[in-house]
């Protein structure tokens, strides 16, 4: 296989609070191809800002590696890492925070580039005009300022100034879930137009499973700041193996409530990240725990066609941890 474009390797996000230690982010591993597009889903409070924040370092990781294109980014300081900068580019949730509303919008797309140091104030006008086309705005945007455009048009302008500098990488921390419904379809197909012509690849954040299903080459589900499961998105459709995942697929709403299927589960508290349970982090809400899920914490492991869970007693017929590792040893 080749080197894949970004790799995480153990990567922790903790902090010290007052009411104790967070994990936020506990060990994650977890790999991104070239042109491939990671889908990301969990409930709020799972980790899932957190870990995007600390790949793209803005936070500083407490454990771990983030290995991008063969380089180890973890520990540069800032002059050591704006090379690197060019390769990852964010889009973030919020289109309104994140512009500042005293700058145009040609400031706004202009600005990655004058930052890097890339072209003259001439070729940057042009190349911001060439932007504000390929996503639809249109080049006379440029001199407007973002309260004059509407949520959908704002974020319209965000993916602009992220793909200015020609990323590899674009993390979409939801980046549609502030936009009205009629707005949402539109964004996802012009990411998924960009991806086909540049051969982008994405880390898709999102709490809504049935959206990645049609975006994402895998899923990865997190919970309580640990990666549960990771596959290949129509397999975790069809046969997801964590019953945190079996959870998330049963909470999505479906046009007939005839079709819906019976659901083995009372979602109950998500535990406190503070007060973390022993053994599997899920076991409180999960019909299925035994004695075995409060002893030990599962590991996350791969099957062999590729599917990875980390639970004791995978569903859908797969390989039990325990099982796993009796055969490896």
């Amino acid at each position: 296989m080749t080197q894949p474009l970004l790799a995480l390797e153990n990567l922790e996000m903790h902090f010290q609070t007052r009411q104790g230690l967070l994990k936020a982010v506990d060990g994650v591993s977890l790999t991104i191809q070239h042109g491939e597009t990671l889908g990301l889903v969990g409930e709020s409070g799972c980790g899932k800002s957190t870990l995007a924040r600390a790949l793209m370092r803005l936070y500083r990781p407490t454990g771990g590696r983030i290995v991008l294109d063969g380089v180890d980014i973890t520990t540069l300081n800032e002059k050591a890492l704006k090379p690197h900068r060019k390769k990852v580019q964010m889009i973030f949730q919020d289109p309104v925070a994140a512009l500042n509303g005293r700058m145009t919008v040609g400031e706004l797309v202009a600005e990655p580039l004058e930052i890097m140091g890339i072209g003259t104030a001439e070729t940057r006008r042009a190349r911001v005009a060439e932007l504000l086309d390929n996503v639809g705005l249109g080049a006379d945007a440029a001199d407007r300022f973002p309260h004059s455009f509407s949520g959908g048009q704002r974020q319209r302008v965000g993916i602009a100034r992220a793909i200015a500098l020609e990323p590899e990488l674009v993390v979409c921390d939801e980046p549609i879930s502030a936009l009205d419904v009629s707005i949402q379809a539109q964004i996802v197909n012009m990411l998924s137009e960009l991806k086909r012509d540049t051969g982008l690849a994405y880390l898709f954040i999102t709490h809504d499973l049935s959206m990645l299903r049609h975006i994402a080459d895998r899923i990865g589900v997190m919970y309580l700041g640990k990666l549960v499961e990771i596959a290949p998105s129509e397999a975790l459709h069809t046969a997801p193996r964590h019953p945190y995942t079996e959870l998330l697929w049963s909470a999505i709403p479906v046009p007939d409530p005839a079709a819906r299927r019976d659901d083995p589960f009372e979602t109950g508290e998500v535990p406190s990240p503070l007060d973390l349970p022993s053994g599997c982090r899920f076991r409180t809400r999960c019909p299925y725990a035994t004695a075995l899920c409060a002893q030990s914490e599962p590991d996350l492991i791969t099957q062999d066609d590729g599917h990875a869970v980390a639970c004791h007693h995978p569903l859908h017929g797969s390989m039990s941890n325990t099982q796993q590792e009796q055969e490896n040893a």
